[in-house]
């Protein structure tokens, strides 16, 4: 039988509507796009997430035992279990970078899809790619997806640009597998290299609770009678600690009082959900969801994601402002021409991603690489902290490098 819980969190990023959505249908059997705006549009909007379990046949020959399937397709005996992955699907259109950046935190490792029938890079293939290194993300493999739909020299051609395009980047000693998530071909060869090259971290079950708060729910349906409304639930990824039911839950930085200061949260855990499973007791690893007392209308509509969960008392101060370590990329990428990136300038507007936090700051003082900012919404945060840094280029947010908060 599958562990409850996913061991690990595996992001699946790249440019829009080069099939990252059909990859996690054709590897969980699940489509993430469930959102109205994003059936409509065809594009992923909100982070979707997908749990599968990965197994292996142990009768047959190396090269075809991988599967998701419980029992072989080949020999007919049950498959064994390795692990159990949740996969979160980012957005790959230019506008939702942000989305992109917040997913980016709770991820182990990922997987970068590059479609075989449009020349790579393509804009956001480039600037993800840009995103794991700033979050630090290290563990990659790159898929080359849609062999099925171009000829074979166009895949060659594309397997090359590939290789030219990781070349000094993080992904340049990742994995290249081409792939058709639309006939789902190749999917054994995927899974076993995931099982190879993205291992499972060292998580700290001992350490106080700590959890990155990525969506946030109202799960009562219209019209619900008083007497039987349920509190809000907060979905995400515990990095430390565990969770029990009945255990008390502080949320930061929570939520405005009537002086329009921040004030925490705290409720008791009444349901605790992993893979789809109700559980007593969950641990760090993948993706879960966590029921609370609260009123179900601080938790509708992501408003409550972004915010950490944890221990009362335990959590990071929640910071107005703070100084940071500045590290730039050389140059802005995402767009087609792209353009040197400018040093940090006195009273401008960054977007900060801070764990699952999106903020807008101003910039208070520059002195060389350290950069005091103002923040339009807080953050959660300790120190060593590392920050994804973008700032307005034309109409939208382009990532310039990262941060570290002293």
């Amino acid at each position: 039988m599958a562990k409850v819980q996913s061991d690990v969190n595996i992001g699946l990023v790249g440019h829009v509507d080069h099939g990252k959505t059909t990859l996690t249908k054709a590897l969980s059997g699940v489509w993430t796009d469930t959102h109205s705006e994003e059936t409509k549009r065809g594009i992923s909007i909100r982070l979707g997430y997908a749990d599968i379990v990965f197994r292996k046949c142990t009768s047959c020959e190396e090269s075809i035992s991988y599967t998701t399937a419980e029992v072989c397709e080949h020999c007919g005996s049950k498959n064994e279990v390795l692990r159990k992955i949740s996969f979160v699907d980012a957005p790959g259109h230019e506008t939702l970078m942000a989305t992109m950046l917040s997913g980016a935190a709770i991820m182990d490792g990922a997987v970068l899809v590059i479609a075989a029938n449009e020349y790579c890079p393509q804009p956001q293939t480039k600037e993800h790619l840009m995103a794991l290194d700033v979050i630090g993300v290290k563990d990659i493999i790159v898929v080359q997806n849609k062999v099925d739909i171009v000829s074979k020299e166009r895949a060659i051609e594309s397997y090359q640009e590939i290789l030219n395009f990781v070349q000094g980047t993080n992904a340049e000693n990742a994995p290249i597998i081409p792939i058709s998530a639309q006939q789902g071909v190749n999917m054994d060869i995927l899974i076993k290299t995931i099982e190879e090259v993205i291992k499972t971290p060292k998580r700290s079950p001992r350490k106080s609770s700590r959890m990155y708060v990525a969506r946030s729910f109202d799960i009562n349906k219209p019209g619900s009678k008083p007497d039987s409304l349920k509190g809000g639930v907060i979905g995400g990824s515990l990095i430390q600690g565990t969770l029990k039911l009945g255990d008390e839950i502080e949320i930061k930085p929570g939520v405005t009082d009537k002086n329009n200061e921040w004030v925490s949260l705290t409720s008791e855990i009444v349901g605790l959900n992993a893979g789809g499973e109700d559980v007593d007791k969950i641990g760090p690893g993948g993706l879960i969801g966590v029921a609370t007392l609260l009123d179900p209308s601080l938790s509708r509509a992501d408003s409550l994601s972004g915010s950490i969960a944890g221990k009362p008392g335990a959590l990071p101060p929640v910071l107005d402002s703070f100084s940071m370590k500045t590290f730039l990329l050389e140059r802005v990428v995402g767009i087609e021409n792209e353009k040197d990136v400018e040093p940090i300038k006195l009273k401008e507007p960054l977007m900060i991603n801070c764990g699952t936090t999106t903020t807008v700051g101003v910039v208070n003082k520059v002195k060389g690489a350290i950069v005091d900012i103002d923040l339009k919404l807080p953050v959660c945060a300790d120190s060593k902290q590392r920050v994804a840094l973008s700032r307005r280029v034309g109409v939208r947010w382009r990532l310039i490098g990262y941060g570290i908060i002293q």
